[in-house]
């Protein structure tokens, strides 16, 4: 290349750095350059749909092997600087341009990721919708993935998509923008209506493209051309408290929330003057100042947030209380507005003190790992700040010390407490060459570690992710109250508005009594409780999950985990250990020892699993392999090699019948191991057999108390599927105490067991590995992946992922989602009995303003702490 001009050099490159040094190879994928400007390696692009398209945008014609993929009229007597990308100054071809094929956006369209749907209906649903907007060519939602794709005609239509998706109840973000989004903490949100408020506050300003607001997890993600401190100051006039997530939140957290006296102490001393003036002779006017100072200053932010709920068109608790208050004062119920505004504060304070400890179930595993690292340089040890230790870089790990990034053991053993990762109950040894992960601890030697892992990479990192991203999620209870409370706060408000006017108008009683008791209606009218029900019990039972490791994917999973009533095992690698171990060893006219050694020399140059169980097994016994030479494979039988000038063979009994040699000495015994799941290595000479090695899969010591344990929960029925022979299948199935197996079978054999089960009525959980088992848990109502501390595939595709390798935690994610199910249920009708109740008694005079709030704030305040329970549930 160094004899190409330079604009040769771009014109066919898909980026400056891939200008070769060799004179011989150009850099385009042709690999043979020469000197033709006309022959474009554009064309080489891979590409996703048409092959036989070129990669550049405008080009009309089909890609010639002499011709180039600009649009201009190009030919080999043209200057060579008028190259594909039409500016000679650019060192990036066409290729590489906005149309690069890994973008979110191309002409195909712009990819987007959809949250919450609950099944194939919805991607249906979605797909409908969008396809009613005007401009927009195309749809497909693919509802496993989560991935949407949709082609516009117009480019800007592709933000407005995210608002047209929503108005279908659902979630969607451009695949390509997430990193530009910003997440803040929002403090003060009471129920799932304030955080509807702020983000139609925060829609109406032009400078935000997209704006979510969780209120489960106290966060909004932004997407927007100003600054920080704009959107901070934007949350605040909408009443509520925004910083920004990162390094300083607890400082950001402190500085938000500013210091002194709180509103609510200052109302409430302001209240109790008033009170204790109404008992003593105080004039009137000064008891009234004292109420109508508890409601100015307690009421002042909820007043400011009914403000802009009211501009954006929301009606939550903020607008129904200050219209309580103002409508008391109004009709001179001073003390009523004083104390509604009183225990409205209180109720809230109490409420997100309460909300924040159920957000902040994910900060035990945050502040998991160590800040710093003791990185080794040359003979020194450097303490580094984590974010600095790059991959390849060794780290010292003392006894004692925390693990600060993801890596492999050098030098030293130890034993690791993976608990915070795994949530397994017993210490894991490591020596050279085990992983070991950021945030469990080294309990004994000192260990040095070559990181594999950058700090935003770790499997602690990602566990974290994964966990905030399914408290986000709704689940079907959650949607349903959500689209409930929707259509009834409406309804009720405009009933409280009738009852307010119509009766005094037609003379049944007075305008101050029935304004009364509207205004106690209005209080009424939100369904706090009712929202925060669901929402709140999932973030504290996914919260508990992730502390016991194990991750739910989001409240649908976590309630279907709660209904399931079959689960069906894939036998190898879950049920069993999936490396195979020697079960029996029969020697016929040698020793036991010199048939283990022989077979060891044999064996010792194959990597087969079988063959690894039998050197393991002599080793762990010191028996040394005998010399010997010509070493072979016999493909798919065995293997054989040269000892002291004797052939010998270690294979399967095909292999020795074969080679004509008798096995009449064993054959019985071969057949019963067999029967019994055993694989068997016949061992011997051309002459004669030498003895015979049954090798076998084992049991995982947790299994069988796993199972025990599900059944003691009440699980109907356990099914094993296995591609194994009927003999071995029956042999594990008793050893293991599950219900019922389906041997012999084929992936899409486990595919066709799952839906068998389904038909038979029962919701089915599929437990496997998390790749090799994809269409059966795909199948599955459930599927549950094993082992997802050292798999990021079973992280990303299961419902539910058990971060050990074992069934240890299973029947404490089923206990769990059941229980949460119960709490939810519990929530959820005590939400509605105590609205019902208030409702009831307010006509008949019973219920005061004051009264009304304490059981909307305190009905809150009970849902909450009853969903608190799920944090502290047992493993």
């Amino acid at each position: 290349m160094r004899g190409l001009s330079e604009e040769k050099k771009a014109s066919c490159c898909s980026s400056s750095e891939e200008i070769l040094k060799d004179e011989a190879v150009s850099c385009c994928s042709s690999a043979k350059e020469k000197e033709k400007t006309e022959t474009s390696c554009c064309s080489t692009v891979k590409k996703e749909k048409e092959p036989e398209a070129t990669c550049c945008s405008n080009a009309t014609e089909e890609v010639e092997a002499n011709s180039t993929c600009c649009s201009s009229d190009t030919t080999s007597n043209e200057a060579p600087q008028d190259h594909c990308c039409g500016n000679e100054q650019e060192e990036v071809s066409c290729c590489s341009s906005g149309a690069d094929v890994g973008s979110a956006q191309s002409s195909n369209g712009m990819k987007f990721n959809v949250k919450g749907m609950d099944c194939p209906s919805c991607a249906a649903t979605i797909e409908k919708g969008l396809q009613k907007i005007s401009g927009v060519q195309s749809v497909s939602v693919k509802y496993g993935t989560g991935k949407m794709t949709v082609a516009a005609e117009d480019e800007t239509l592709y933000d407005q998509v995210p608002k047209h998706i929503r108005k279908l109840g659902f979630e969607a973000e451009p695949v390509d923008r997430h990193k530009n989004k910003q997440t803040y903490k929002i403090e003060g949100m009471d129920c799932g209506s304030c955080a509807m408020t702020i983000e139609k506050h925060l829609s109406r300003n032009p400078a935000v493209q997209d704006v979510q607001v969780q209120f489960s997890t106290g966060k909004m993600h932004i997407q927007h051309t100003t600054s920080p401190k704009e959107i901070i100051k934007e949350v605040g006039r909408a009443g509520f408290q925004a910083s920004m997530e990162g390094k300083n939140d607890d400082q950001n957290r402190k500085a938000a929330k500013g210091d002194g006296i709180s509103t609510t102490t200052l109302s409430g001393v302001f209240l109790g003057l008033g009170f204790i003036g109404s008992f003593v002779n105080i004039p009137a006017e000064f008891i009234t100042a004292f109420y109508a100072a508890a409601i100015l200053i307690g009421g002042f932010k909820p007043a400011r947030s009914a403000f802009y709920a009211i501009k954006s068109g929301s009606l939550d608790m903020n607008v129904l209380m200050a219209s309580a208050a103002i409508g008391a004062a109004l009709i001179g119920e001073w003390f009523e507005g004083a104390m509604v505004v009183w225990l409205f504060a209180l109720g809230n304070t109490l409420q997100n003190r309460s909300i924040e400890r159920t957000r902040e179930s994910i900060r035990s595993l945050i502040n998991l790992t160590p800040k710093e690292a003791t990185v080794k340089s040359g003979n020194q040890l450097v303490r580094k700040a984590v974010e600095e230790v790059g991959i390849g870089e060794v780290i010292v790990v003392k006894p004692g010390e925390k693990i600060p990034l993801d890596g492999d053991v050098i030098t030293g053993i130890s034993s690791v407490n993976q608990a915070p990762i795994t949530g397994e109950s017993l210490p894991v040894d490591k020596q050279m060459g085990d992983i070991v992960y950021a945030g469990t601890v080294n309990e004994s030697g000192s260990l040095e570690i070559e990181v594999t892992k950058l700090v935003e990479d770790t499997t602690i990192a990602k566990i974290i992710h994964l966990v905030e991203e399914a408290q986000e999620k709704r689940a079907p209870t959650q949607a349903f109250v959500d689209r409930f409370a929707r259509v009834y706060t409406p309804i009720v408000f405009t009933l409280a508005l009738l009852v307010m006017v119509v009766p005094p108008l037609f003379g049944f009683g007075t305008w101050g009594d029935w304004l009364y008791k509207g205004l106690a209606l209005l209080v009424v009218a939100c369904p706090c409780a009712l929202v925060i029900s669901t929402p709140v019990a999932i973030v504290s039972a996914i919260g508990n999950a992730a502390k016991n490791g194990v991750l739910i994917k989001g409240g649908t999973f976590l309630e279907k985990a709660g209904t399931i009533k079959a689960i069906a095992f894939d036998k190898t690698g879950t049920l069993t250990e999936g490396r195979p171990k020697v079960s029996e060893v029969h020697a016929l006219g040698v020793s036991e020892d010199e048939l283990i050694r022989v077979t060891r020399t044999i064996e010792e140059h194959s990597t087969h699993p079988i063959a690894q169980a039998i050197i393991t097994y002599a080793s762990e016994r010191n028996m040394t392999a005998i010399e010997g030479e010509d070493f072979q494979a016999i493909a798919g039988k065995g293997a054989k090699a040269k000892l002291a000038g004797v052939e010998y063979f270690a294979g399967s009994p095909k292999l020795f019948e074969e080679i004509q040699v008798s096995l009449s000495d064993i054959k019985e015994r071969i057949q019963q191991l067999q029967n019994e799941g055993h694989t068997i290595v016949v061992v011997g000479t051309s002459d004669k057999v030498l003895g015979l090695i049954a090798v076998a899969d084992t049991i995982r010591d947790i299994t069988v108390q796993s199972i025990q344990k599900l059944k003691q929960v009440g699980m109907q029925e356990m099914v094993m599927l296995t591609g194994d022979n009927k003999g071995t299948a029956d042999k594990i199935a008793r050893e293991t105490g599950v219900d019922r197996y389906f041997a012999e079978l084929l992936p899409d054999d486990k595919v066709s067991a799952v839906k068998k089960l389904q038909k038979e009525g029962k919701s089915v959980a599929m437990v496997g590995d998390g790749i090799n088992d994809a269409p059966a848990l795909a199948t599955s109502d459930l599927g549950i992946a094993m082992g997802g501390a050292g798999t990021d595939t079973a992280m990303e595709t299961a419902d539910i992922v058990l971060m050990a390798d074992n069934l240890e935690k299973l029947p404490h994610t089923i206990r769990l989602s059941r229980k949460a199910l119960k709490v939810i249920k519990q929530n959820v009708w005590f939400s509605l009995v105590t609205k019902l109740a208030a409702l009831l008694l307010i006509f008949p005079g019973f219920l005061t303003l004051w009264m009304a709030v304490l059981s909307d704030t305190g009905a809150a305040l009970l849902v909450i702490l009853n969903s608190m329970r799920l944090l502290r549930n047992k493993s």
